[in-house]
């Protein structure tokens, strides 16, 4: 009924939304979305490179607070960030290689440190996947908007247009994504590269009259001290967010695809490495402080090459390539979620893959989570900067003290030396996330606190509902094995038609008894008389039960009916209600019939769980009168 009622509105939604994600692809295609080494780059790492846009922007704004003197900092705090970078890239080269089937921290945690730290490190870096798309579009339309500040007002519209963006894309599937980011990707990179050579070598404007109003006090608000190096260190490490995506998705490449990962997890350290320290250097000639509606990275440009053409190309490529770097976390959370659907920590439909051989339920919740953290900051990325990171870090020190038990339990050839790297990298990161968590609590880090936990009782209260269903099923045991019970086929009819007959047929086919029963409402008696009489008339050879009513209702004389037989039968005996139903060749046709079909079923199933419901579908057809 449900086709009939919506078949063209259906048909026509059916075609928009394969027009937008495609056809299906068969399984044995699967291979056409895996991706190479280089395609590697815009799937998944991404959110990493496009980093530099807000990671040094985060220190300058945190060292303002210490005045002008304070942004000389930047360098020194920017190399210590890019030494962390190199040993992460190091370790999760290793993680690759030990764990190829993908996860990443969480495979490793489940691996070597148990249930409630694999625990951990999933509700991590499900929030950090999940800042990690808010971020990269906030930062993405931020750029947009300072190239074109009339744009201001129109930035959670632009934030939830590229997301829908990014999400279509990944709904067709990761090789066409990671195809259709490819461009994009390489303008950013060699033109930021470009940008970032002509600054230090020659740059074309460095006494630019940049738009905005200086934010940077002229007197100094905080002492330069510890805790503002701590803060400015903790915010610049925003810009590492991002370095474990290609280990959670190795699975993703093709074959070999431990080599073509490791290969991807090197070229995205060594990018970005130059990259931010380039741009730090570049903040010290060119004194760059916060501006209104200017980004770091816009007053770079803007110094570097002037504000011609090359600015605006670059800009829009950064703007687009932040908006796309969303695409790392639809290329790992799916992965993860399916991973934890698999191990009853989430329900199992994120496990199934959808006809373009993505998780699509993976997708759209990580969508849906996303958008509706844009609408509440409202698009900002300073909002969510205080947020960002813990996850991940979180993430970063369970996958290397994981990898130093794997090296220490298993000890192959050369372990010591990596457990030795692993080892320091889970105490830096540790040391890196105590940090945040004492810096930036009360700014928004607690929401990420508060967070975790709830993510990691939901898997449990899953994991508890699953482990009882598996009990009532006796999943792992030997069942009984299959009995017969006779059946009783009860027939809802309310007049003596070809409709009746087929139902009849089909209730003969599967029941031992059938019964069929009419309601005769006790002011309109002669309906149902006359029912009776037809029905003795045709002889079908099933028994008609009248069931009379003082109320104008069908639902509750066929109930206290069923109770009655169910009481009579037993256990040994089991019910089934088949429901004849009309399907008209026209939605608009359905619309003329009572709908008591959807009433009487739902009713049935609420009032008896021991009853089986069934609807019997009878298709109209001109030139067939009655057919299934």
């Amino acid at each position: 009924m449900a086709e009939q009622t919506s078949g063209v509105l259906r048909r026509a939604a059916g075609g928009t939304v394969r027009l937008l994600i495609g056809q299906p692809l068969a399984s044995s295609r699967a291979h056409e979305e895996e991706i190479g080494s280089i395609e590697g780059l815009p799937a998944l790492s991404l959110d990493a490179l496009t980093s530099v846009a807000y990671g040094p922007e985060a220190i300058v704004v945190v060292l303002a607070a210490g005045g002008a003197a304070a942004l000389r900092l930047t360098l020194p705090i920017e190399l210590v960030i890019v030494a962390l970078l190199a040993l992460l890239v190091a370790s999760y080269r290793q993680v690759i290689e030990g764990y190829p089937h993908g996860g990443g921290a969480y495979a490793v945690s489940r691996a070597n440190l148990g249930r409630s730290w694999a625990q951990v490190a999933a509700g991590a870096l499900i929030v950090d996947y999940t800042l990690t798309v808010a971020v990269s579009i906030a930062a993405g339309v931020a750029a947009l908007t300072s190239a074109f500040p009339p744009l201001v007002p129109l930035t959670v519209p632009l934030d939830l247009g590229f997301l829908a963006i990014v999400t279509v894309l990944n709904l067709r599937g990761l090789g066409e994504a990671a195809r259709a980011f490819l461009l994009p990707t390489a303008v950013f990179i060699v033109g930021l590269l470009g940008i970032i050579a002509v600054g230090l070598v020659h740059p074309l404007a460095p006494h630019l009259s940049q738009p905005g109003r200086p934010l940077t006090p002229t007197r100094s608000l905080e002492p330069v001290g510890i805790l503002l190096l701590l803060k400015a260190f903790s915010s610049g490490c925003s810009a590492l967010t991002g370095v474990e995506a290609i280990a959670n998705g190795v699975p993703l490449f093709r074959a070999p695809r431990v080599q073509r990962a490791k290969r991807t997890e090197l070229l995205l350290g060594v990018i970005l490495g130059v990259m931010l320290i380039g741009l730090a250097v570049l903040v010290l000639r060119f004194h760059i402080g916060p501006r209104s509606h200017q980004t770091v990275l816009s007053q770079i440009m803007g110094a570097s090459v002037g504000r011609g053409w090359a600015y605006y190309v670059v800009s829009f490529a950064v703007t687009l390539t932040l908006g796309l770097a969303a695409n790392t976390s639809f290329g790992g959370l799916p992965v993860l979620a399916s991973l934890l659907a698999r191990d009853h920590y989430l329900p199992h439909a994120f496990s199934i893959r959808g006809d373009r051989l993505v998780y699509n339920q993976g997708i759209w919740v990580l969508a849906l989570m996303a958008g509706a953290l844009l609408v509440v900051v409202g698009g900002s990325t300073n909002a969510l900067i205080p947020m960002f990171a813990i996850g991940v870090f979180t993430g970063f020190t369970l996958a290397q003290t994981g990898m130093a038990m794997h090296w220490f339990r298993h000890r192959p050839p050369r372990w010591a030396p990596r457990a030795v790297l692993n080892a320091t990298g889970a105490v830096m990161t540790a040391v890196a996330t105590v940090i945040f968590v004492f810096t930036k609590f009360s700014s928004g880090a607690w929401v990420v606190v508060i967070a975790v936990p709830l993510l990691i009782f939901l898997f449990r209260s899953i994991e508890r509902y699953y482990q009882g269903v598996g009990r009532l099923l006796g999943l792992g045991e030997r069942p009984p094995q299959p009995s017969r019970r006779p059946t009783t086929v009860i027939v809802p009819v309310n007049n003596v038609s070809r409709l009746t007959a087929a139902a009849l047929s089909e209730a003969e086919s599967i029941g031992d008894e059938v019964i069929a029963v009419t309601v005769q409402f006790n002011d309109q008696p002669d309906p149902a008389e006359h029912i009776f009489e037809e029905w003795e008339h045709w002889a079908p050879g099933v028994r008609l039960v009248t069931l009379r009513s003082e109320y104008h209702s069908v639902v509750r004389p066929v109930l206290r009916f069923l109770d009655l037989i169910a009481s009579e039968a037993g256990t040994e005996r089991r019910l089934v209600v088949l429901i004849p139903v009309v399907l008209t060749t026209s939605w608009r046709h359905r619309l003329l019939h009572n709908q008591l079909d959807l009433a009487l079923a739902n009713a049935i199933r609420r009032h008896r769980q021991d009853v089986m419901v069934a609807r019997f579908p009878v298709r109209l057809d001109a030139d067939r009168p009655l057919s299934r």
